[in-house]
């Protein structure tokens, strides 16, 4: 029961109403009372006392179906009717019915030594930013995570606390994008907890899935932020929505630049009437007859993968025999051997050895095999022959019992219609949702950059936009201040740092976090910080694995299986390698050549993070092949480990190759990839560091995964062969389901190759014409071996070669255009080679070999110097580097230019 009491006297029983609300005139809080005969009372509210009422000191305001969610300093409640409420920094209160608000307590999450883990790591990135631009982003980190509410309700207090919150289960789900049997499962994992994971493999439609969880967030009338720090895959969500039809649903936010894009040209709302759409009930229906043939669908691809991976075990099988000499059996069908009965026979015949038969023998045979006539084994010879036609008929019968299981489950879904069915799904899903889209009230389209944040209009944003895209470090820039979404889908999840990632996690009550731990993850910078517990570890784990190692069994995690992206051989490199053959390609086999290696010819080719001899290999193999693959038109691509290999195939590939690094790499694909690794057998590159980075699990199933119908690998020969680790597995794999022509060794010979102790037959003839007295250096004798061989040709006559000739010899020191440097040079360098006409004993041209020192600073200057002194006096100069090919070539087409074509005369 409520009190009033004004001067002394109890109102409530005289009065019909009373209100209190805050007077501008009086600068003061003032209660009304109304009585029965429409006459009003009006007292300052200090006058006045009001019972029951209470004191709320710091608290949390809320609104019902308001995503803000504000912090306040205190509030009084008077007869549970009104609250007064203080706002921090105001300079008068607020006055709301209780009926309107509601007040949580805020979290101590901030004060817990989680987030001041958090932000120690923003705060010390900002003050070791190297650059302005980075110290500039860590700011407006440090910036955003001060402005998080200290809700209990949000994702991010799920995460600091390690409880993952449950989630009543709610209405029917639909699937306008389509789905398979683990998509579904990816769907129905994400509504049931607070946080969730998608581990999506290269290729198994991770966007697809998104699609259907943002449709049915739409459908619950809920709000959605779709995040990544990679703008391609927000900008794939957009442009799928976009074709759909419900592309004005989406509010393209994050930095100021995109945020000004948008509001300059808003999305307008559909004018045409949506079509008649079957009710939730009926697409359940329609599912349900769906669901009873997925397995079927994903039982077909698997099979065919089994009978693939069998046709080619029998192809090296009857290799093998064919090679071996092995003498063909009569035919084993009459025994009736199943696959598994034929592998306990050969068990059984192995085991006998060259033993004798015995009666117990003859009792085994009967009774396991039904072998009624033992005289085919009786003899050891005899016996190997039956052994290795049993191999063989092991094949023939796996073959046709899985052939017959394929054709069971193929009928299976025909009769069933499949792909029928699921169009028809597709459909009404979609028209379901467009029709409770366009029954909504219109809202309003009144928004702008710099007003749509405020808490008066956001609301009305996010109904009128309920799809935010953003970045991971701008999403709190994008959105009002306290303002909590219903979800967060962080894509891409492996890329995504834990700091800025929280960023998300603080603004949204429930997460789905997209990505896959097999694939490359975030380079952090190191810091040094210790963290409260392992699992947050900000330079050990992105933002999927911490997820993942925070919650433990208490996360839903959806492995999405089926593939279809890359050719079924390509995919099962990764799938045997990295998924455990949790995968299922989808993707037919036709019989075409996707796997093709390029073993380089053995020698220390790489040069600062460069292979110069891999590209040569690779542009040999080109030049052979002719016109590029062209099949889908996602064109073909050149990955390597490091930028320095990626930026000198800029200058020696097509142009058509679109170059980056691996990581770069990710989120992209290609018709056609090469995987250049660049490393050689040098000590420096056996180095565990070096091989560890190259040969990264990680690295190496994006590597492959990037291909969608061929992957070549380029690399050195048994580089990796003692690390043995995935890019052995990787070489093993292509030598084994490869086409002979598609294995290409040592494509591009250099005559520098003779510098190593093995090296290929066609050079040993150079060898033996190499000379000792050339030169105290391997690297010179070649070169002057090649030097006399061009010049002996009858043009070149006019011209000899001296060898070690000192610079100031060549150039006269009294060039003026020289500088005192250059001369004090002089006086100490020499040329390796010079060329000379024989008569005048005019210098024409010089001929330098670098090495290996050649790549060092110091070397590299004085190089320079050199070729700066010779340009000068108009003496052009050939550097030899002991890594390149075509030497021989390269010396001819030097001294051509002096050569004369009368010389033979």
């Amino acid at each position: 029961m409520v009190s009033i009491q004004v001067d002394g006297e109890d109102k409530i029983a005289k009065i019909s109403d009373w209100a209190i609300y805050w007077s501008d005139k009086y600068e003061a809080l003032q209660l009304t009372c109304y009585y029965p005969s429409k006459k009003t009372y009006t007292r300052p509210l200090s006058d006045c006392r009001v019972s029951p009422s209470r004191e709320l000191g710091e608290m949390l305001l809320t609104k019902p179906g308001s995503t803000i969610v504000t912090p306040i300093a205190k509030a009084t409640i008077y007869g549970e009717r009104y609250a007064v409420v203080h706002y921090p920094d105001a300079d008068k209160p607020y006055v709301y019915k209780m009926d309107s608000i509601g007040f949580t307590t805020p979290t101590a999450m901030k004060d817990a030594p989680v987030f001041h883990y958090f932000s120690a790591v923003a705060n010390t990135r900002q003050d070791r930013a190297e650059s302005k631009s980075d110290r500039e982003i860590a700011a407006n980190v440090v910036r955003q995570l001060k402005k998080l509410p200290a809700s209990a309700d949000t994702a991010l207090q799920a995460y600091c606390t390690r409880r993952n919150g449950v989630l009543a289960q709610g209405q029917e789900l639909i699937y306008p994008f389509g789905l398979n049997e683990s998509q579904l499962a990816a769907v129905e994992q994400a509504f049931h907890a607070q946080v969730s994971v998608i581990e999506g493999p290269p290729g198994t439609g991770k966007t697809q899935t998104i699609l259907n969880i943002l449709a049915n967030i739409l459908l619950r009338g809920q709000t959605v932020a779709v995040l990544s720090n990679n703008n391609a895959a927000v900008e794939n969500i957009y442009e799928k929505l976009e074709k759909c039809g419900l592309g004005h649903l989406i509010a393209k936010l994050g930095n100021q630049g995109n945020r000004k894009d948008f509001f300059a040209d808003l999305p307008p709302w559909p004018s045409s009437e949506p079509e008649p759409a079957p009710t939730l009930d009926e697409i359940q229906a329609l599912l349900a007859r769906l669901k009873q043939h997925l397995h079927d669908h994903n039982r077909a691809a698997q099979l065919q993968v089994e009978l693939d991976e069998l046709t080619t075990e029998r192809r090296h099988l009857q290799q093998w025999q064919a090679e071996s000499g092995v003498q063909a059996a009569a035919s084993l069908d009459r025994y009736g051997l199943s696959p598994r009965k034929t592998a306990d026979l050969m068990a059984y015949l192995a085991h006998l050895g060259e033993k004798h038969i015995r009666l117990k023998d003859r009792i085994e045979l009967l009774f396991n095999f039904r072998i009624f006539r033992a005289k085919p084994f009786a003899q050891a010879d005899a016996r190997l022959t039956v052994f290795h036609a049993l191999q063989m008929h092991y094949y023939d019968k796996a073959l046709r019992e899985k052939n017959a299981q394929l054709q069971l489950c193929r009928e299976s879904l025909a009769r069933g219609d499949f792909e029928a069915s699921m169009e028809a799904l597709k459909a009404a899903s979609m028209r379901h949702l467009k029709q409770h889209l366009q029954r909504q009230a219109r809202p309003s389209d009144n928004f702008n950059a710099k007003t749509y944040r405020h808490p008066q209009q956001f609301d009305a944003f996010v109904r009128r936009f309920p799809i935010l895209g953003s970045g991971t470090h701008s999403i709190v820039n994008s959105i009002a201040p306290g303002a909590i979404l219903d979800y967060v889908i962080i894509d891409e999840a492996s890329l995504q740092d834990i700091v800025p990632g929280i960023l998300a996690l603080g603004c949204a009550k429930n997460l789905i976090v997209v990505g896959d731990s097999r694939q490359l993850a975030h380079i952090p910078l190191a810091l040094g910080l210790q963290p409260p517990a392992d699992v947050y570890d900000c330079e050990r784990y992105s933002l999927l694995d911490s997820c993942i190692g925070v919650f433990k069994e208490a996360l839903p995690r959806t492995l999405l299986k089926e593939h279809y992206r890359c050719h079924p051989r390509i995919i099962q490199f990764c799938n045997q390698q990295f998924y455990d053959n949790a995968l299922v390609p989808m993707t037919e086999d036709k019989g075409e050549a996707p796997l093709r290696l390029v073993v380089t010819a053995k020698g220390n080719h790489t040069r600062q993070n460069t292979n110069l001899r891999e590209l040569d290999s690779l542009l040999k193999l080109l030049d052979d092949e002719g016109e590029p693959l062209g099949l889908d038109g996602d064109g073909r691509g050149f990955i390597a480990p490091y930028r320095a290999q990626v930026n000198l195939s800029g200058t020696q590939l097509p142009a058509d190759f679109v170059k980056d690094t691996v990581h770069k790499f990710q989120g992209r694909e290609c018709d056609e990839i090469v995987f250049s690794t660049v490393l050689d057998k040098k000590r420096y590159n056996q180095q565990r560091k070096r091989l560890d980075f190259v040969d990264d699990p990680r690295m190496i199933n994006v590597a492959v995964s990037r291909a969608k119908h061929r992957f070549t690998l380029v690399t050195g020969d048994e580089v990796f062969t003692s690390n043995n680790g995935h890019i052995a597995a990787l070489i093993r794999y292509v030598a084994y389901y490869a086409q002979d022509e598609q294995i290409v060794r040592a494509p591009v010979v250099s005559a520098f190759d003779l510098l190593y102790r093995e090296y290929d037959q066609s050079l040993a003839r150079l060898n033996a014409r190499l000379r000792s007295e050339d030169s105290r250096y391997r690297s010179e004798q070649i070169a002057a071996q090649l030097l006399r061989e061009a010049l002996s040709d009858p043009s070149c006559q006019a011209l000899r070669c001296h060898d070690q000739v000192k610079l100031d010899q060549v150039v006269s020191p009294s060039n003026p255009d020289l500088t005192e440097r250059e001369r004090a040079f002089m006086a100490r360098a020499s040329c390796d080679f010079v060329i000379y006409f024989k008569v005048g004993k005019t210098p024409l041209g010089v001929i330098e070999v670098d090495g290996g020192s050649h790549d060092r600073p110091e070397q590299a200057a004085r190089d320079a110097l050199k070729n700066g002194i010779l340009e000068k006096s108009g003496i052009p100069i050939l550097r030899l580097r002991t890594i390149e090919s075509r030497i021989a070539e390269r010396i001819g087409d030097f001294i051509t230019q002096w050569a004369s074509p009368m010389s033979g005369v």
